[in-house]
Formats: structure tokens, C-alpha cells, sequence
């Protein structure tokens, strides 16, 4: 079996095309990957570079990503709606054939030991990379942001696992790293009809795993609320960690019923970077079964179902060709 595993970093910029390119191409060069889509948002000034490859591939290419980030987005200067550390955020790696996840924390905590060395950026290391328990959760390395770091690393407790005792003007420019390995995940917003991030912060937190145990929270779900000037909405903005336990339109449908609780209506889904095919498919089933119409479908059909159903194409076309993760490895990727 191809030892192949997938890197998702999150670049803080998405509005500049020419230092996204730049990013993309130092990576396309670093390791000789297969890039699979470039997923750029303007409100969250962050983009999201998808490629897979053999192990050593992605993390060279991965570190040629990294450098170049620093170079190019200087954090002084950064705002956006999505919370960040860095100017690349996260970077995680991610088993997708042959290889454990066990050995992709390996990988990871030694890409992020050679960033601090060669590069001078802090690193966290988080979820199955976390050399501490409570770091397995992404969310308590980037507490308090970019402009929390200069107290983090003063302070042995949260002081980066790689890193310098003060903050340097290196840190000051390019922020930090949190280099993990983990399972799949999808990035998912779902589109309110309204403007208030109040109510869309109100549904999120009725719906995330975090907090009091009741009935109607998503195991292996994070999410926040905001406004997106870009599209004059506010979303609830998802990651769901467990796709096992709470598949796509299983937190479609909790997110939808939170939202007509407040006499509100979840308008369309807007997926961030890929999903795999089954996603799709166990959605289109579920929509069917619902409206008590027979699945002996296409898989295209069955795709274009959930497609209608959980409204995909909202904001932008959505065609699974491109956003599918089985159809793109081993392809070209997408033009950028």
C-alpha cells in the first residue's frame, strides 16, 4: 500500500492572490505534492491549501510553506474574523493510506522542532502530536490569539513546546505554528438568514460538544458565531472532528433546529476545503429516506441530492468533482 498522508495548513491571508500563489507554489516546489484545492476566504483573511503526498514529501513541502508564509504576512498587520496564532496557523498532518496516525504525530512534533530551529517561529504541537494533555485541544494553544503571545511565552505554563523564553522579533512577525496530527475533519459554515453574531454564537454554543451534557450537542464538534461582511450573513462556523458520530447532515439538521428555535433558518452550507465521498453519499441517503424516496441511485445522484438538500451551491457553485477528496488524489488538483 502507497504511504500517502494529507496536509491541510491554514495560511492567515485571503485576500492578497499574489502572496497566496507565492505560498502555494513555495510548496507545489518544496516537496512535490499533489496540491488539491486552494479554499481562500476574505472575511476570515485565512486560506486553506489542501495536498497529499508520500510522507517526506509533505512535510518538506510543508516547511517550504511555512517559510514562506513568514516572509510574506507580517501578523502586526493582521485582521480577520477567524482566531489565529500565526501567519500559517495550523498545520496538521493527516493519515490517508499506509501510515498511522501515531506516526504522523511523530512527523509532526519533529516538523515543528525544525521550524523553531531553522526558521526561529514558535510551535505548539496539539491533538495526537500534544506533548500535554490538555494541548490535544487546538483551542488551549490559540487562546488569546496572536496578541496573547508575548505573555505565553514569558510564562513556562504556556510557553510554546518549541520556542525562545521572550518574544522575538521573528515571533513578532510570523506569530506562532500549531503543528498537530489528526483524523479527518470538516470545515463546515452553515449561512443564517440574519446579520447578528450574537444568534449565531447563541445556536453554536446550543450545539457544540463543549459545555453542559444535554441532548442536542454534537460529539466531536467545535464551533463559534460570526458576521461575514464579505457575504452580509452570519454563519455558525463548525469543525467536526468525529465524522463517525456526527456526520455532515446530522449537524446540518441540529444546527437547523437550533436556528428555528429563534425563529431562524439555516439558508445554505458553505464547506470549507474537502470532504470525503461518503460524506456526500451518507447525506444524500439520509435526505431521501426522509422524504421517503427510494436510494437504489447513482453515486452522482445521490451526491447531487445532499448538494440540493443542505443548499451547497449558496454562496458559490459546489461541484463534488472539486470537492471531493477521492476524486482529486491522484489527479492534477485544481487551477489557481
Amino acid at each position: 500500500m502507497e504511504r500517502l498522508i494529507e496536509c491541510v495548513p491554514n495560511f492567515s491571508e485571503g485576500r492578497d492572490r499574489q502572496t497566496i500563489e507565492s505560498i502555494v507554489c513555495a510548496i507545489q516546489n518544496g516537496g512535490k505534492v499533489n496540491i488539491l484545492n486552494v479554499d481562500p476566504g476574505e472575511a476570515a483573511n485565512r486560506t486553506v491549501v489542501t495536498f497529499v503526498g508520500s510522507p517526506e514529501e509533505v512535510v518538506e513541502a510543508a516547511f517550504h510553506g511555512v517559510r514562506r508564509a513568514a516572509e510574506l504576512i507580517d501578523m502586526r498587520k493582521h485582521h480577520g474574523t477567524h482566531p489565529r496564532l500565526g501567519a500559517t496557523d495550523v498545520l496538521p498532518l493527516i493519515p490517508v493510506s499506509g501510515i498511522t496516525l501515531e506516526e504522523c504525530a511523530l512527523l509532526a512534533r519533529k516538523l515543528a522542532e525544525r521550524i523553531y530551529t531553522e526558521l526561529g517561529i514558535p510551535c505548539y504541537c496539539y491533538e495526537a502530536a500534544a506533548f500535554k494533555p490538555e494541548r490535544k485541544n487546538l483551542a488551549v494553544c490559540r487562546s488569546g490569539e496572536y496578541e496573547a503571545l508575548p505573555a505565553k511565552m514569558a510564562d513556562p505554563e504556556r510557553r510554546p513546546d518549541f520556542g525562545p523564553e521572550t518574544y522575538t522579533e521573528q515571533a513578532a512577525k510570523a506569530g506562532a505554528v500549531n503543528v498537530g496530527a489528526r483524523n479527518f475533519l470538516i470545515a463546515v459554515n452553515f449561512n443564517l438568514n440574519t446579520t447578528s453574531a450574537q444568534l449565531a454564537n447563541e445556536i453554536a454554543r446550543d450545539v457544540r460538544e463543549k459545555g453542559k451534557a444535554i441532548p442536542g450537542r454534537l460529539k466531536g464538534c467545535k464551533a463559534i458565531g460570526w458576521f461575514i461582511e464579505e457575504y452580509g450573513i452570519a454563519q455558525v462556523s463548525m469543525n467536526i472532528t468525529d465524522i463517525d458520530a456526527t456526520p455532515l447532515h446530522k449537524a446540518f439538521e441540529q444546527v437547523r433546529k437550533a436556528a428555528m428555535e429563534r425563529g431562524l433558518e439555516v439558508t445554505g452550507t458553505e464547506i470549507i476545503g474537502l470532504v470525503p465521498k461518503r460524506v456526500l453519499i451518507e447525506a444524500g441517503i439520509h435526505f431521501l429516506e426522509k422524504q421517503q424516496c427510494g436510494t437504489g441511485l447513482s453515486e452522482d445522484e445521490i451526491m447531487q441530492v445532499a448538494v440540493e438538500s443542505m443548499r451547497l451551491d449558496d454562496l458559490r457553485p459546489f461541484h463534488p468533482r472539486d470537492k471531493v477528496l477521492e476524486f482529486l488524489i491522484g489527479g492534477q488538483g485544481p487551477d489557481f
